[in-house]
């Protein structure tokens, strides 16, 4: 699928030439450095600033707040989510299956190691009810949902899942919990589990779920 761009616009709506591109995206970078460190109520504009060597005013010409810079950052991150869903594609039912899901696993794990404090920030004002974090939230999921809900549809069909499990909300369950597990995977080391572990794991579960698998065979 074809990543869509979109004009960048300052605060006045004016177009974004290349040298403003450039600094926006030194905003955002600085943004996302200090989100890193600490929770976006604590991060001063000011801050963001002093990192890119420009004045506070600089960065209200691109974003009305700290907020909005990282609501800018999960809008980015949310871009990658359809090649990840991408990943869905091709013959579950075949052999394929499990190493398919494998592949999707370990991308969605790296996904939330790349902007994980922008995701965790996002999935918690989501959680709160904030409108725009909400949306790019599901503009994020959808793919994801959708692919794994015609997956199973596919399976259904084919009678290896049981007709009484509704695709929609199965894939929501294994949305739920690919994101909890790449967002937390770095607690359970301490519990003796590895990424391999969780890879493997949280595959065989997908495929599971997907295939109607018992998953001994494979």
């Amino acid at each position: 699928m074809e990543r869509v761009e979109t004009q960048k616009v300052d605060q006045k709506g004016r177009p974004l030439g290349r040298r403003a591109l450039e600094t926006r995206r030194r905003l955002l970078d600085a943004t996302a450095e200090l989100l890193g460190k600490r929770g976006v109520r604590e991060i001063r504009v000011v801050e963001i600033a002093r990192k890119v060597d420009t004045s506070p005013a600089t960065f209200y010409q691109y974003f009305k707040d700290v907020e909005e810079a990282t609501l800018a950052l999960a809008e980015e991150a949310a871009q990658e989510m359809p090649a990840l869903a991408e990943k869905l594609a091709g013959a579950w039912n075949s052999g394929g299956g499990l190493e398919i899901a494998r592949t999707l696993v370990d991308a969605f794990i790296r996904h939330w190691d790349a902007y994980h404090a922008v995701l965790r920030l996002r999935n918690l004002a989501a959680d709160e009810g904030e409108p725009r974090f909400l949306q790019v939230r599901r503009q994020a999921m959808t793919p994801i949902l959708d692919e794994l809900a015609r997956c199973i549809r596919e399976s259904q069909e084919a009678g290896l899942v049981s007709p009484q499990i509704n695709a929609h909300a199965a894939s929501a369950a294994l949305a739920a919990i690919l994101e909890r597990l790449a967002a937390y995977h770095t607690e359970l080391e301490s519990l003796g589990v590895t990424r391999d572990d969780l890879v493997e794991t949280s595959a065989r579960i997908l495929h599971q779920t997907v295939t109607g698998s018992s998953g001994k065979s494979v």
